[in-house]
């Protein structure tokens, strides 16, 4: 099978075992956006996390967080925002939409303030790195560095199928742990269920530091390697955003409107025509030689999450009205 079909197996194997919220493929890097997206990101929950999970289902925007904007006197969101006005203003509506600011008019200005403080709501942040077979390890041992080097993540963990050799452990950081995951027996049959897949660990991770600095790897030349060395600040406001990503994100895909889509109980996009799991993102559509048009499954993704993990689906949010305040946008 394929690494997205392992990815996807892991997933809803620890879905299954773990009281953690899952996301898939997350941006990982601070000095240089977009150099790393793990493949995994495990958030488990925080003293806080029934506050956070009450707010909204989806993303809180990193910077409407991180704005000056609090649950006492509106503001006009272009002086409470560090970064242009028309940024600013986006942000701040986007964090109305989904519950986090409430707004007001003044005038003709609109002005917004924290439907409530906002939460301390994750504790440890897992990175999981997945490569199935180590006989073609691609870049792992650069990602696997940067990841100990950087300590974004409290742990830092690669999922294999592969037999694990010392020569293989001797190849990655100390610090990573290692599982060796059986996706086989997680492979679902053709009435669209799965049964339970097999983790070993191999090597138990050590714990990072979130909170001390960083060095993230940039620019690699021969004989050098440039380096950013990352502040705890701006490394936790990053596992601030790699948190809000993964709660909003989730792992399971959309589903395609094709006849052989046929999702698993766990929500895995299942084709019954090659009789396997899929890359809807990649496999599917008018260019596959199987595709028959249809309906996209009626699976419920967010009733799934929401009765397996500790996400909550479509939450009554937090939003108040306030004495003087009667007129909201």
């Amino acid at each position: 099978m394929s690494e997205y079909a392992f990815e996807l197996a892991l997933c809803a194997h620890l879905e299954r075992t773990h009281e953690w919220v899952l996301g898939r493929q997350i941006g990982a890097s601070v000095a240089d956006p977009g150099a790393r997206v793990v493949d995994v990101c495990a958030v488990v929950p925080g003293r806080e996390f029934d506050r956070r999970a009450a707010i909204t289902d989806e993303t809180i925007p990193p910077r409407a967080v991180e704005s000056d904007v609090g649950p006492g006197r509106a503001v006009d969101p272009a002086s409470a925002f560090d970064c242009a006005p028309e940024h600013a203003r986006r942000v701040a509506d986007r964090a109305v939409e989904v519950g986090f600011f409430e707004a007001e008019r003044r005038g003709s200005r609109r002005h917004v303030r924290a439907t409530t403080r906002y939460p301390d709501w994750f504790g440890c942040l897992i990175g999981i790195e997945n490569k199935p077979d180590l006989g073609r390890p691609g870049d792992l041992r650069r990602q696997l560095r940067r990841d100990a080097s950087l300590g974004l993540f409290d742990l830092s963990i690669l999922a294999t199928e592969s037999y694990v050799t010392g020569a293989h452990l001797n190849r990655i950081p100390d610090a990573v742990g290692v599982w060796r995951f059986s996706e086989a027996s997680e492979t679902p049959r053709g009435d669209g269920e799965a049964v339970g897949g097999d983790l070993t660990v191999v090597r138990e991770p050590t714990p990072l530091d979130p909170a001390a600095p960083g060095v993230e790897p940039l620019a690699t030349q021969p004989l050098r390697t440039d380096v950013a060395v990352v502040a705890p600040e701006a490394k936790a406001r990053k596992r601030r955003a790699v948190a809000e990503r993964a709660y909003g994100k989730g792992w399971r895909p959309d589903y395609p409107g094709c006849d052989a889509m046929c999702p698993t109980d766990d929500g895995r996009p299942y084709c019954a025509a090659f009789d396997r799991v899929v890359d809807p993102a990649s496999k599917c559509g008018e260019a596959c030689s199987r595709y028959v048009p249809a309906d996209p499954p009626t699976v419920d993704r967010a009733a799934l999450r929401d009765d397996r993990t500790p996400w909550v689906a479509d939450p009554a949010g937090v939003a108040r009205r306030q004495a003087g305040l009667d007129r909201f946008i």
